[in-house]
């Protein structure tokens, strides 16, 4: 069996009744602060753990209630839990017995309700009505102040078992035959931790001690039990001899000390009192220590270690208990059925690495040492690190009440295209893709120069990013289908309820009629003045500024990017290109945007003179022969500009802005252009923010982009 679902009413954070699903094995909470990972933790404590203290406190309940609907009925918090049959369980398991007066459901797969309450006696309620009548409509910390001073002491807490109305309670019996292990993100293992003197340690050293022996399966229970209490005779025998080297020592001083005793009277009759005693293997396990032996040989205290590794030792530690603790031959029938390892912020200390390493570990052993595991993380290198079946995404909408997500439950396994979606997404989810899912709005781009240059254009329009808790989210090209698929909440129950802004080019293109994509091809690139390879239909990357000049030779379209034209934008989803026609990529567009800001023309852009003569020709008001004149060397780009400078439909102006913008593009390298286009942008931040003043002008699109998502 395994806890497939954990409702919520009325608790912490959550203001009305949520259900989180759960898969078998490895379960990670993630998302923004606040959003209740923790909450959901502690809710699994409440149902779960024995030892916890199941009473609660004011704080404890949501306040965002309806102060009216309180004064009428006092609040209540309310916990379940439906655990379900596993895919290949027995017939009869020992999980089935376990949880067979908790059924709801006995039709394979069986199911299973746990649920606490926390509420306020029946007997108590005319008293709660009164008092709370008198506090006024609009008091709501008077309320909470009168419920905390007059009534928390008198709310009790029950869990119940199957149907909830039936109000039949648990057996605490049963509920010990769960073994629920929490380490909290506060944690100091070193003080828990590393002399047998710790519960922990020495529990766990008596279960490994005489390991070979328990777990020999040549030898039935008896003779087991016979060989290690035959080590334990040993031990006494050998041990023996010890308190007989002291008790030699003591001889004369025994005397000493002793000598006042008929003095006191207290050696009446023949009674005098003496020394003896005996040493268990059992009590000395509070002499052994954790240490550090490195490969010199060299002994260290466990302390000497980083609080990485120490709570990785930690953890391990806790396993090796669980195990024990499920051990049916070491514990009989106080075995425990069912285990439960919470962990909050396992990458507390940890390198990312070592986050790695951990969670491989804990994939790995599911199943075995512990049956389920809920982990709280704001970590992208956890989250990167495990399925993405296994991620459930807590965050909240604009009136702060939680929403559940789940991304692997997006995409359909009965669709193909769903199919590659999830394995697409799934290999680039690595450390800076996992961002996605802890940011509160996205933005995604095609490439590394608009990841770069969109948090500097937002704050040239006096937004920052950052604090409006937005990740620039770099897809590696046109794959934006595959991700929307995560965000598209209405046309998927289970999908991600966030904002994403989609910044992607329009990329027009243009075919050779009739052609085969052999003739002239290589012609046909050069001229472009783009490198990009064929599409499968033979279309080839075309300028904005050649665009229809001849259509008796070319087919052209304006969009080859589908999303543009064919994505619906939903509430939370919005696509932003250029404007069709006019612009084609996002490099292009900076210039067309800035035709005269020779700041933008950086080191590694190849033809850097020849465009800041151009871009000074228009501040000069040269004509377009002018400015083509300027273009040095004879390229077929340059034929094609003059061939078409009369049959284009831009002119004047317009056309200069396109020539350059078009030259620009041909002489840069994407890559490396925007890393130095980043310096620029943030010294015109700079200039902004010290006197006002800054010459860049953000294209249209983006600054549509970034003024939506940042509303």
């Amino acid at each position: 069996m395994f806890i497939s679902e954990l409702t919520i009413t009325n608790y912490k954070g959550f203001s009305t009744s949520r259900t989180i699903q759960f898969s078998e094995g490895i379960n990670v909470l993630i998302g923004q602060n606040n959003a209740g990972k923790t909450t959901a933790i502690e809710a699994l404590r409440l149902l779960f753990d024995s030892d916890k203290n199941k009473s609660l406190k004011v704080d404890d309940f949501n306040r965002k209630q309806d102060i009216n609907k309180l004064k009428k009925e006092p609040p209540k918090i309310v916990i379940s839990a439906k655990l379900k049959e596993s895919e290949n369980e027995d017939q009869y398991s020992d999980d089935l017995v376990t949880v067979s007066t908790w059924l709801n459901k006995i039709e394979k797969p069986y199911e299973a309700m746990i649920t606490y309450e926390f509420f306020l006696p029946e007997k108590e309620k005319d008293s709660y009505i009164e008092t709370m009548s008198l506090i006024k409509k609009n008091q709501v910390n008077e309320y909470w102040d009168s419920l905390e001073y007059n009534f928390i002491r008198k709310y009790t807490s029950k869990i119940y078992i199957g149907n909830p109305e039936h109000k039949n309670t648990v057996d605490i019996e049963t509920l010990k035959k769960f073994d629920f292990q929490f380490l909290n993100a506060i944690r100091d293992v070193e003080r828990d931790l590393f002399t047998g003197k710790n519960t922990l340690l020495k529990e766990v050293i008596d279960f490994f001690m005489d390991y070979d022996i328990k777990t020999n399966l040549d030898l039935d229970s008896k003779s087991k039990q016979d060989k290690i209490l035959e080590l334990k005779k040993s031990f006494l025998k050998n041990s023996s001899k010890l308190i007989e080297s002291l008790q030699c020592r003591m001889e004369c001083g025994k005397k000493e000390m002793l000598k006042y005793v008929d003095n006191t009277g207290a050696g009446m009759g023949n009674n005098k009192p003496a020394f003896d005693g005996k040493i268990l293997d059992t009590e000395l396990y509070s002499a052994l220590k954790l240490i550090v032996e490195d490969k010199t040989g060299i002994k260290l205290p466990i302390t000497q270690n980083g609080l990485g590794y120490n709570n990785l030792i930690y953890i391990s530690l806790l396993l090796a208990k669980m195990q024990k603790n499920s051990s049916g031959d070491y514990l009989g029938s106080n075995a425990k059925v069912y285990s439960i390892l919470a962990i909050e912020e396992p990458e507390a200390h940890l390198h990312p690495n070592m986050q790695y390493k951990f969670l491989k570990f804990l994939n790995e052993n599911k199943g075995h040492e512990v049956r389920q595991i809920f982990i709280s993380s704001h970590s992208p290198n956890i989250t990167a690190a495990v399925n993405i079946d296994d991620i459930i995404i807590l965050g909240t909408n604009d009136t702060d009440e939680i929403i559940i997500s789940y991304p692997g439950k997006v995409f359909n396994q009965g669709n193909s295209e769903d199919v590659k979606s999830k394995e697409y997404v799934k290999r680039f989810i690595d450390a800076t893709k996992a961002d996605m899912f802890f940011a509160k709005k996205i933005i995604l781009v095609e490439g590394i120069a608009e990841q770069l240059l969109i948090p500097e254009f937002a704050k040239l329009l006096d937004f920052d990013l950052v604090d409006k808790h937005v990740s620039v989210i770099n897809v590696g090209g046109r794959y934006f289908k595959h991700f929307l698929k995560l965000f598209d909440i209405e046309a998927n129950e289970y999908a991600i309820n966030k904002k994403v802004a989609c910044i992607t080019d329009l990329d027009p293109t243009r075919k050779l009629k009739n052609d085969n994509c052999n003739e002239n091809s290589n012609l046909d690139e050069v001229a472009c003045g783009l490198d990009e390879d064929d599409d499968e239909v033979g279309n080839k990357a075309c300028l904005p500024l050649f665009l229809y000049c001849n259509s008796d030779k070319y087919d052209y379209i304006e969009c080859s990017n589908n999303l543009v034209d064919e994505f619906i934008s939903s509430s939370n989803i919005k696509v932003f290109s250029q404007e069709k026609g006019e612009s084609c990529t996002f490099e292009y567009d900076i210039i067309l945007s800035n035709p005269t800001c020779t700041n933008l023309i950086t080191e590694s852009v190849s033809n850097g003179e020849e465009l800041k003569k151009m871009m000074n020709g228009i501040k000069e008001n040269a004509s377009v022969d002018e400015i083509i004149r300027m273009i040095r060397r004879r390229s077929k780009f340059k034929d094609e500009v003059i061939a078409n400078k009369d049959i284009c439909k831009f002119k004047d102006q317009n056309l200069i802005k396109q020539i350059i913008a078009s030259r620009y593009l041909k002489s840069i390298k994407k890559g490396q252009v925007a890393q130095e286009l980043v310096s620029v942008v943030a010294k015109e931040v700079k200039n902004k923010k010290n006197n006002g003043h800054y010459e860049i002008t953000v294209p249209n699109y983006i600054k549509e982009a970034i003024e939506w998502i940042c509303q």
